[in-house]
């Protein structure tokens, strides 16, 4: 029997530039709640990552955990709050969000990676003085009904540095941090983080070529009802009609603009995928045509598309 060695071939050639293009450059990789809900996506995506660090991409993973955590607060008889897509986090919620972002995801995160071949070492922000947070004050929000309100969101942290340190010492170690996202301060607080956040601000710290959201949706959608209305490429400028529109609502604007914030402040290339997508990671990476969306700066706008900005 004849055996065909072309099959897939062509796509490995077309992978090249990229793999030495990327070769020892950084990548942030936050894993969503929807990804790491279910034990296949999970796989899927320890699988891709591990594909991802053998051809020397130094990886760094930040994940959410919110279905989970809002899961394990109903079981304990508290309706979770949320408001314009983040968590009002009081003290019961806090609790909950230790026991699941640092505890139960984490260890399963680090163990999906560790079957794959990965050496993964569990973090959260508190770690090392890796993020340094202080509680959010009150404001006013327009909630995802239109309605402007102040809101307490309790033990939410807003960042105020990221240390990289100790990533720098494991990422030359060749081991992959995977960050769940709680920050402290010197007081010894504990603050709860937007994931999305975490990842932007780790992403600019450690100076990442690209950082990567693995969500349960396709990308940046003008219409969120119809996945045939995917923005396969942005920048600032062309998601502010998005913004004002309010098509990007609930847990998708945050991610947005932690995109917008990490395109501005150096990181080259940003990426909403759906991770629960096969091989959605290796596409976006490895292909011209990807399969979600990417926000860059208008300055890396102009290098991919070739134009010059004098003219």
């Amino acid at each position: 029997m004849t055996i065909d060695t072309s099959k897939g071939i062509p796509g490995l050639k077309g992978a090249l530039r990229y793999v030495r293009a990327y070769r020892d450059h950084v990548f942030v990789v936050k894993l969503g709640g929807d990804v790491l809900s279910d034990q296949h996506f999970l796989d899927q995506a320890a699988e891709q990552l591990a594909l991802l660090s053998s051809l020397s991409i130094r990886l760094v993973v930040v994940h959410g955990g919110g279905p989970q955590a809002s899961a394990l607060s109903r079981r304990l008889g508290v309706e979770p709050e949320m408001i314009a897509g983040r968590r009002v986090t009081d003290d019961h919620a806090l609790e909950v969000t230790k026991m699941v972002y640092r505890g139960l995801l984490n260890t399963e995160l680090v163990s999906a990676l560790r079957s794959h071949g990965l050496q993964a070492t569990g973090l959260s922000g508190v770690d090392g003085d890796l993020v340094t947070a202080h509680r959010r004050l009150p404001l006013r929000v327009v909630d995802d009904e239109g309605q402007e309100r102040t809101v307490d969101y309790g033990h939410v942290g807003d960042i105020d540095k990221v240390d990289p340190r100790i990533l720098t010492t494991l990422l030359d170690a060749r081991f992959v941090p995977v960050i769940s996202s709680l920050a402290g301060d010197a007081d010894g607080n504990v603050y709860n983080v937007n994931a999305d956040t975490v990842a932007e601000s780790i992403a600019v710290a450690v100076g990442a070529q690209k950082l990567i959201f693995m969500t349960g949706a396709p990308g940046v959608l003008r219409d969120r009802n119809d996945p045939s209305t995917l923005v396969t490429f942005a920048d600032p400028d062309d998601l502010a009609e998005l913004m004002n529109s309010g098509a990007l609502a609930g847990g998708m604007k945050p991610k947005v603009q932690a995109c917008i914030r990490a395109a501005t402040g150096g990181v080259e290339r940003t990426h909403i995928i759906d991770g629960r997508a096969p091989d959605a990671l290796l596409l976006e990476v490895f292909t011209g045509a990807g399969c979600g969306t990417m926000i860059v700066g208008r300055k890396e706008k102009a290098t991919y598309l070739g134009v010059d900005l004098a003219s």
